[in-house]
């Protein structure tokens, strides 16, 4: 393992940008060792920000993210921190769940106002070549 990654690293092997770093380190989320201009980040900061990353694509805020990861700093501690992530993640299983559901309905909407369209332009005699399903 190594002791010090710099930000190019980092970037190249998460695929982001140095913006993206400094972001997370303005908002508290990273504190990595300042060598003169040089930020030179731990092992540990190299984990924070593969959670941060996570976290972000299973789609929790900053402010989200930024809560679970002081529980692990202070009690409740770990195991408080994997509850709550358990319930967020639940959360966000509903929301999303909702939201497939909303998008299965307007899908059907969309089917229906369709054929709708296409049987009264057959009435009309004229020709179904515009048909996008």
């Amino acid at each position: 393992m190594r002791d010090y990654y710099t930000i190019t690293e980092l970037t190249r092997e998460f695929g982001i940008s140095t913006r993206t770093i400094r972001f997370y380190e303005d908002e508290g989320l990273l504190a990595p060792i300042r060598r003169g201009r040089t930020r030179l980040f731990r092992h540990s900061d190299r984990q924070l920000l593969k959670n941060i990353l996570r976290g972000k694509r299973l789609g929790f805020s900053i402010a989200e993210i930024r809560e679970i990861m002081s529980m692990y700093k202070s009690p409740p501690g770990e195991a408080g921190q994997l509850k709550a992530i358990i319930g967020r993640v639940s959360d966000k299983r509903r929301e999303l769940e909702q939201k497939r559901r909303d998008i299965e309905d307007l899908l059907r909407e969309l089917d229906a106002a369709e054929e709708a369209c296409l049987t009264r332009m057959a009435e009309l005699g004229v020709g179904q070549s515009v048909r996008t399903g």
